[in-house]
């Protein structure tokens, strides 16, 4: 609704204005004598040099006003009139204006027709000619007419803004950039102007190539830039996701410094399982989104198509493109890049990213970009190998619980809360099979590896998310619960033996040749200290506990729960 509102807006304000306003310039300054061949020699040149812009930086500079004004100082106000909302409107299609945009037709036609309208009639008050006349009296209204262009401009800028709700400055650095850019524009018009006064249309062609030529040398040398600063981001990125050693952060890295090296409303990395592709990480407009996306299978949409043909592609306009998508795609995507990433010669996943913005992806990217995926797919091996090397070294390889070495430095990290105040209580359960070493001489050490296991198991599924479990040595299991009161610990504790006492364990007899299960009833013994009232540090947590263990529990007949005393 709003869009269609101010379409209709500016619409109607053009209705009002150039229809008439074009009429009457062309009553009050009627265009001088000029022939269809020196029209159409003006059209061309104006349509070329409003179609292709000379890019800086990114942002196209168009120069098309050096072609207006020598039309207006050759053939009158009405003839710069026509031929700059030509050129306006070659410049619009250029840029591929999509439809929620449609109001920036009838806006410019205007903003410009008032420009050319005023500029003109400054240039004429300030007694400017236009013909073939003397440019020493000429030349200060010409520089005049050149400024009250971009001031206009501007000016028109400001004021739309305020009315449509935005914020902008009356003079800015864009005010400066054109009136530096008149120090071009002004020389060009007046070569334009003789040459055209003397050469007729064969004048243009003697302009017009040196020009093409030079938008021609100043864009490759743009191009040049532009990669060389691609590679140098790319090699900045290599080093940041290669001294990343989580796998959540190499993926969030690489998303992040796409999304701000090239033009990114939407990033998806999809991996390679089995014969689909499955989203591995989803970011929209720099959020992190859940898994919207169904598996992908090859030839599927320009993802799948990808995968399958392992090239790239590239569309700019969402008619390239949507013929062949299918499945999830935001409505208002235009640009689409889509590469794959490889792992030894091998497709294992796909980068899909896409603009609102219509134009955005070059050919020149995709080498850049395949440097920055085998960064990436270099980054996630090295993370995913940190990471499994960082688990074995914290698990215990038999019950897969952690092991004693990241028990303690836990119970370290969390006495340190605690003594900050962050942390109210540690409580620590120890717990110790009854029995162990008959178990392993009457079914063999095999059986009480499998015990084992299913004691992990049993404890872990009861405990759950309520504390960290680890298997402190031999058959020994530690139990750690934040902020949790001495009561209630012992009252898990007695839940933990009871679980434990009342349901046998059923496993094969390794020391029988036909391996029959057997069913065993097995008991625990339990001991429970609470910091900071039985201890002031982690060894001495670990030690009361332990006590409790062994004299208030085992020595006291076992399968049994006991609290630390002082």
């Amino acid at each position: 609704m709003k869009v269609n509102r101010r379409f209709s807006i500016n619409l109607l304000l053009w209705l009002l204005i150039v229809p008439a306003g074009t009429y009457f310039t062309f009553l009050y300054f009627p265009p001088n004598p000029v022939s269809i061949t020196v029209i159409v020699a003006f059209c061309v040149l104006a349509g070329i040099v409003s179609y292709f812009p000379i890019n800086i930086n990114s942002t196209p500079i168009y120069f098309f006003q050096w072609v207006t004004m020598a039309g207006f100082l050759s053939y009158g106000l009405f003839f710069e009139l026509i031929l700059t909302q030509f050129s306006i409107s070659i410049v619009l299609l250029s840029q591929k204006v999509k439809k929620d945009d449609g109001y920036r037709y009838p806006f410019n036609s205007v903003m410009f027709f008032c420009m050319s309208l005023l500029s003109g009639i400054i240039y004429f008050a300030i007694g400017g000619k236009i013909g073939l006349t003397s440019m020493h009296a000429n030349i200060v209204p010409i520089i005049v007419y050149a400024i009250a262009n971009v001031l206009i401009n501007h000016i028109i800028i400001c004021f739309s803004n305020v009315f449509f709700g935005k914020k902008s400055g009356l003079f800015d650095l864009d005010v400066l950039w054109e009136l530096l850019i008149i120090c071009i524009v002004v020389p060009l018009s007046i070569i334009l102007y003789y040459l055209n006064d003397q050469l007729s249309y064969i004048g243009f062609l003697l302009i017009a190539l040196p020009f093409m030529g030079f938008g021609y040398v100043v864009r490759l040398y743009n191009s040049s830039e532009r990669i060389n600063d691609y590679l140098l981001k790319a090699a900045e990125i290599g080093h940041q996701l290669n001294e990343t050693l989580e796998v959540k952060e190499v993926m969030d890295i690489f998303i992040q410094k796409l999304s701000q090296t090239l033009t990114v409303d939407y990033a998806y990395i999809l991996d390679v399982k089995d014969d689909t592709l499955v989203l591995l990480r989803g970011m929209e407009n720099g959020i992190q989104m859940p898994n919207m996306i169904p598996p992908i299978r090859k030839n599927e949409g320009i993802s799948g198509l990808v995968w399958a043909t392992e090239k790239p592609v590239f569309f700019n306009s969402k008619g390239e493109w949507e013929n062949i998508a299918d499945g999830y795609m935001p409505e208002n995507v235009e640009s689409v890049l889509c590469v794959p990433i490889f792992k030894n010669k091998k497709v294992e996943a796909v980068l899909f990213l896409a603009s609102t913005k219509t134009g955005q992806y070059e050919k020149y990217q995709l080498p850049i970009l395949d440097i920055l995926c085998s960064y990436f797919v270099v980054a996630i091996s090295n993370a995913r190998h940190y990471e499994q090397t960082r688990k074995n070294s914290e698990h215990c390889p038999l019950t897969k619980l952690y092991n004693y070495r990241y028990f303690d430095n836990l119970l370290t990290d969390e006495f340190k809360l605690l003594d900050k105040g962050i942390r109210k209580e540690l409580s620590l359960i120890m717990l110790d099979i009854d029995s162990f070493k008959k178990i392993n001489d009457t079914y063999g050490h095999q059986s009480g590896n499998d015990i084992l296991v299913m004691m992990a198991k049993r404890i872990k599924g009861l405990i759950g998310n309520r504390g960290i479990v680890a298997r402190y040595g031999g058959e020994e299991f530690v139990i750690l619960l934040k902020d949790t009161n001495k009561n209630d610990t012992l009252r898990l504790a007695e839940l933990l033996r009871l679980t434990i006492a009342n349901r046998p364990f059923l496993f094969k007899n390794s020391l029988d040749e036909n391996m029959d299960e057997v069913e065993v009833p097995i008991t625990v013994s339990i001991g429970v200290a609470v910091a900071p009232f039985d201890a002031d540090e982690a060894l001495a947590l670990i030690r009361h506990a332990d006590r409790a263990l062994y004299i208030g529990a085992k020595r006291a007949g076992k399968n049994r729960v006991a609290e630390y005393v002082k």
